[in-house]
């Protein structure tokens, strides 16, 4: 087994859309957001299913008002393991997040979608009124409203899920003192800067 950040073969994984958290579980969640449904549950089983949840460590990297989500453990399957990156805007969610997680999270995959085809109707316009206040254009029926496009997300989290209990957040400055911050940080941002 490869150890989690000494590995110079590490794979960094970074085409997921974003990070979402959600709160209403035992344990708080970190969900990856994808775009599509199978490729998401294909690197599932690719991958974090052979993860090992002991290992697994999260990395919250501070850069002014972004952060770098930095994830990576020990696979059962070292050939197929992959270690996941991306860089984010800080927000009102990832606030609430750092200050509530508690030291532990579940690890979710989750699909994301803007298609009005696949949202139920009572999820909610940008504009404030449920799908089926919309008409067949998508322009809203309230006649106070000026919305002429139905606009809103929905976010379906899949069911497999991975416990987290190493989970640091951690300033720029303190990536030298994480391996697997620094080796992230390294391979993505200072080699490439050179």
């Amino acid at each position: 087994m490869s150890n989690v950040s000494e590995s110079p073969s590490i794979s960094w994984y970074e085409d997921f859309l974003g990070v979402a958290y959600r709160y209403f579980d035992i344990r708080m969640n970190i969900v990856l957001m994808f775009n599509e449904n199978k490729p998401a549950r294909d690197l599932w089983y690719e991958t974090m299913h052979w993860w090992n949840d002991h290992t697994i460590k999260i990395r919250f990297v501070e850069t002014g008002d972004d952060y770098w989500f930095v994830m990576g453990a020990d696979s059962r399957r070292p050939d197929t393991n992959k270690y996941f990156y991306k860089i984010l805007e800080k927000s009102g969610n990832y606030e609430r997040f750092k200050k509530g997680h508690q030291g532990s999270a579940y690890m979710r995959f989750g699909i994301y979608t803007r298609d009005i085809k696949k949202v139920k109707n009572d999820a909610l316009c940008d504009c404030g009124h449920r799908k089926d206040d919309h008409d067949e254009n998508n322009a809203c029926l309230y006649e106070i409203c000026d919305c002429t496009k139905f606009d809103t997300f929905q976010l379906n989290i899949l069911k497999k899920k991975k416990v987290v209990t190493n989970i640091k957040f951690l300033s720029e400055d303190d990536v030298k003192d994480d391996a697997l911050a620094w080796n992230c940080l390294n391979r993505n941002k200072y080699s490439k800067t050179n």
